[in-house]
């Protein structure tokens, strides 16, 4: 699934990437995440577009390596997704993939297979709830192929930083 669209290609990607006590002696680009959740409604009526470009942007900014970007992108995404609906379960657990993703960077490979884990946990609740075929996010991404490759990691001896997962490669 590719995440790029047109407005989202307009979004410049971060000036560096945060790490968390990786980055000490700079912050965040808190400017450049400002002009994309600036993009994101107060709240979604009955689901997250799939072409909403905050959204693709922060789908975006995970398979570019940014996961700690990514993460705020998202969870302003998922604030705004509508309350109980299916795209907040695919949201949280893309939000729990970039940041675990920013933990394998970190080399804490404990905390990445239990977000792994529990973002595996929502696939399969998302995947167990029936759909009103919406044309939302949650419709249109390939939840079945995540969760096949959420186990696959998951049984996986020992990581490298380079088992991140990447939404664009599903």
């Amino acid at each position: 699934m590719n995440f790029t669209s047109s407005a989202a290609a307009h979004l410049p990607l971060p000036g560096w990437t945060y790490v968390p006590g990786e980055t000490a002696d700079a912050e965040a680009d808190y400017e450049t995440l400002r002009h994309a959740k600036a993009l994101v409604p107060a709240q979604f009526v009955g689901f997250v577009p799939t072409r909403h470009p905050a959204l693709r942007y922060g789908m975006a900014l995970n398979d570019a390596g940014y996961f700690w970007e990514s993460q705020q992108v998202l969870e302003a995404v998922w604030a705004a997704a509508p309350q109980g609906g299916r795209e907040r379960l695919l949201l949280r657990a893309c939000i729990q993939i970039a940041g675990a993703n920013l933990k394998l960077r970190m080399r804490k490979p404990n905390a990445t297979l239990r977000l792994w884990g529990e973002a595996l946990t929502g696939i399969s609740e998302l995947l167990a709830r029936r759909s009103a075929a919406s044309g939302g996010f949650a419709d249109r991404f390939p939840a079945v192929q995540l969760a096949k490759v959420l186990q696959t990691r998951l049984a996986q001896e020992g990581l490298a930083k380079a088992d991140w997962i990447a939404f664009g490669s599903l």
